[in-house]
């Protein structure tokens, strides 16, 4: 009995000791950053900033950026000038001139924008009231069009007119010639 008795307890030993013991983590290994030469592009916008700015001129921006940040990329405005005929919070569209100081109400001139009774309307410049001017272009339509032209960072050919709810084929033929991207 003495045997069995120590032959389990000899058993109960390297039971116990074959047991796995915890041992430490190896340090975490920093993640790096990926290189600026493997990070996708964003898109840009290249927006011209005229008018009674500090530097007038042609600039990149990042997709998405508002005229508030085309001003502060011109320098910002010159002593005097007037920000009331811009909207700060509009987002910038890619191929637009920004005129700083302009009375509210006045284009520049050169401006793309236009009434059919002048011609052709650009769509990402017009506003609501001025796309009211297009045949078949009521108050809603004209908000359609305006929220459309914000949501997808403008337009960028006159066929994404087919993708605004309310321009069926036939409106979409009447408006087509006195409209330009």
């Amino acid at each position: 009995m003495a045997v069995g008795a120590l032959a389990v307890a000899v058993a109960a030993f390297f039971v116990w000791r074959s047991q796995p013991s915890p041992a430490p983590l190896p340090p975490p290994t920093p993640v790096s950053s990926p290189t600026p030469s493997t990070t996708p592009t964003a898109p840009k916008v290249t927006v011209h900033v005229a008018g009674k700015i500090r530097k007038p001129g042609v600039y990149l921006l990042p997709s998405g950026a508002r005229v508030t940040d085309a001003v502060t990329a011109a320098g910002g405005v010159s002593r005097g000038a007037s920000l009331d005929s811009l909207n700060l919070a509009r987002r910038l569209i890619d191929g637009e001139q920004i005129v700083v100081g302009a009375p509210p109400g006045t284009m520049a001139q050169g401006s793309p924008t236009t009434g059919p009774a002048g011609g052709v309307i650009d769509l990402n410049t017009a506003t609501p009231d001025q796309l009211e001017e297009l045949p078949g272009v009521g108050e809603v339509l004209a908000a359609r069009i305006a929220e459309f032209r914000t949501t997808h960072g403008g337009f960028t050919s006159i066929d994404q007119l087919r993708e605004v709810s309310g321009i069926g084929p036939r409106k979409f033929d009447e408006i087509k010639p006195k409209v330009r991207v």
